[in-house]
């Protein structure tokens, strides 16, 4: 990402605190999590709203980074600007929350999958542990990221690990190995323009509006 939307990144996920805060490969360092399977893409049950994949969208196993794709649309592309950006039916007054067919999750994995809504995230927060996994680390295949744990009565040996993937804006990828995203379903409330996304450093993490035009990962989530 561009450094002056970095920091412009860094800032919204910072206010957002204060103020509320693909098959996966079976031998993966998630094993002892005992995923369970889908059709052919593997989730983690932690005791949350919806079930979560190992996988992001597009990778093999939890430490790739997967696909990257704007805000409505399902397929990756080489430049992600709003020049090459198709959808504008997604205004804020009445449609919130992407459609099926505009949802990479379900048109990549198929119908059991989705992107979670603002609100599935925002439970991932409240009920999970969060520990930064630096570059070169022995779990996760020296790929930094978050190692997102359970905190719920049962299921406190279940984790999913969210690499630190970067985002694409134009036609590069930046801040891959330090800067993690993950797309939500839901128009950001307060402009339309941009989409509820997960966004973390090593130091903080938190929801912004991500810009709908830039590429981000998409882990998806099941019932």
């Amino acid at each position: 990402m561009k450094k002056y939307l970095y920091n412009i990144v860094m800032v919204a996920i910072v206010a957002t605190i204060a103020i509320s805060l693909t098959s996966c490969d079976k031998d993966s360092d998630l094993a002892f999590a005992e995923p369970q399977a889908v059709s052919t893409h593997e989730y983690v049950d932690l005791g949350l709203k919806v079930k979560w994949a190992t996988c992001n969208v597009g990778a093999e196993k939890p430490e790739d980074y997967g696909d990257y794709f704007a805000w409505g649309e399902t397929k990756p592309k080489t430049e992600y600007s709003w020049s090459t950006y198709k959808f504008t039916k997604y205004t804020g007054s009445d449609k919130t929350v992407l459609d099926a067919a505009d949802d990479a999750a379900t048109a990549n994995w198929g119908s059991a999958w989705r992107m979670p809504t603002f609100e599935e995230v925002q439970d991932l927060f409240d009920n999970c542990t969060w520990e930064w996994q630096a570059a070169g680390n022995a779990t996760f295949g020296g790929v930094a990221g978050y190692k997102v744990t359970s905190k719920k009565t049962g299921y406190t040996d279940k984790y999913i690990f969210l690499p630190a993937a970067g985002c694409r804006d134009g036609t590069g990828v930046f801040d891959a190995g330090s800067w993690g995203s993950c797309q939500s379903s839901s128009l950001d409330a307060d402009s339309p323009r941009d989409a509820c996304t997960l966004g973390f450093v090593s130091e903080v993490k938190g929801l912004f509006g991500g810009s709908r035009v830039c590429g981000f990962t998409v882990r998806p989530v099941c019932p």
